[in-house]
């Protein structure tokens, strides 16, 4: 120990990024070689990885890098959030997306093989040694077309990219208001064509299913049609019966009254008539109105603009504004931790586990 100088640690740590004690530990262990020392901590930071692999990483930040008419997001996770405000861990989440911008690939997932893939496999663990929590290059997407914009919100929390054709960079303003339009409103589509026959045929069965299960939404013959069942086969109990005989001249405010046993046998009946209710006509066009409804929530060029100063202005129209030759292409929303298993924190459970200890 006695050969190890402060400027050999300082060195070593300007190397690595690793703490003092580490670097000051390699270097006794290695007596003093630097390039020895250097393996010790690769080492030992891989070995950190591993114990930390089990431990849940589902905070961090998205970052976005951006060169002429391509532009990627990435998202690199963290343990806490605390990290993920960290400037050091900011710095490296934007070394990871200028890395993926140059890579083949134009997306990936699945932490290990994204690691792969962008060959950052040493890095991450020099990060994880330094920083002491588990991180993990979690997945990027690139975009490319004639004008492409991003969009960061909360700090990272959200990373959008859209790319469109038919336009050059004069139209980048009107793109990064549709890349925050979409950071608000998350749209699933881009437009209705993008939905495939399946995707919408579930989306009907769902909506139809919705529908059955709340029969006071239903329109009024098919809504009346069932309560008469209802009576007269003695769905109801006796109690619920005579509730609706003495509320069914004002129907609205029937369900506030009658037992959730009761609604729930309504719906029980709506549901074992599917297929005639289906065929109805006006039970059609209420299903067509909810669906219609719901794609323009889900599809980006359907929903209102959140600039419109109308209110009712769609982003379709206003692209229409801006040019008619604009075509939006591609558009990729990440949102931190989305999907992923997160850790509960009780905070009074580990302040009193401590004092315990």
């Amino acid at each position: 120990m006695a050969g190890i100088t402060a400027s050999m640690v300082k060195e070593l740590r300007e190397m690595t990024g690793a703490g003092m004690m580490d670097c000051k530990k390699a270097l006794a262990e290695t007596d003093g070689n630097m390039e020895a020392a250097v393996e010790v901590l690769r080492k030992s930071g891989a070995a950190k990885m591993e114990k930390k692999a089990s431990r849940i990483a589902a905070e961090g930040i998205a970052k976005v890098a951006v060169s002429g008419n391509t532009a990627v997001v990435v998202e690199v996770n963290s343990e806490t959030d605390f990290v993920a405000k960290n400037a050091l861990f900011q710095e490296f989440v934007q070394e990871v997306a200028d890395k993926a911008l140059t890579v083949a690939a134009e997306s990936a997932g699945d932490g290990e093989d994204v690691c792969t893939i962008l060959d950052m496999k040493a890095q991450l663990e020099e990060k994880t040694m330094t920083i002491g929590e588990k991180l993990s290059i979690r997945r990027f997407q690139k975009v490319s077309g004639d004008c492409v914009a991003s969009y960061i919100h909360g700090g990272g929390r959200i990373g959008v990219l859209v790319a469109a054709d038919g336009v050059d960079d004069s139209a980048k303003e009107a793109l990064t208001n549709v890349a925050m339009q979409i950071a608000a409103m998350n749209p699933q589509y881009i437009s209705r064509s993008d939905i495939s026959a399946d995707e919408l045929a579930k989306i009907r069965e769902i909506t139809l299913e919705s529908a059955l299960n709340d029969p006071f939404s239903l329109p009024k013959p098919i809504l009346q049609n069932l309560i008469d069942k209802a009576v007269s086969e003695k769905v109801w109990s006796d109690e619920d019966i005579a509730i609706y005989e003495d509320k069914k001249s004002n129907m609205n405010y029937l369900p506030n009254f009658l037992s959730n046993e009761a609604k729930t046998a309504l719906a029980q009946l709506a549901l074992a008539d599917k297929e005639a209710i289906a065929a109805n006509k006006i039970f059609g066009g209420l299903v067509e109105g909810r669906i219609s409804k719901q794609l323009k929530e889900i599809c980006l060029l359907d929903q209102t603009y959140v600039k419109a100063e109308d209110g009712k202005q769609t982003v379709a129209q206003y692209l229409a504004t801006v040019s008619k030759a604009l075509v939006v292409t591609k558009m990729v929303r990440f949102e931190v931790g989305e999907g992923m298993e997160k850790k509960q924190e009780d905070f009074a459970a580990e302040v009193a586990k401590q004092m315990n200890a």
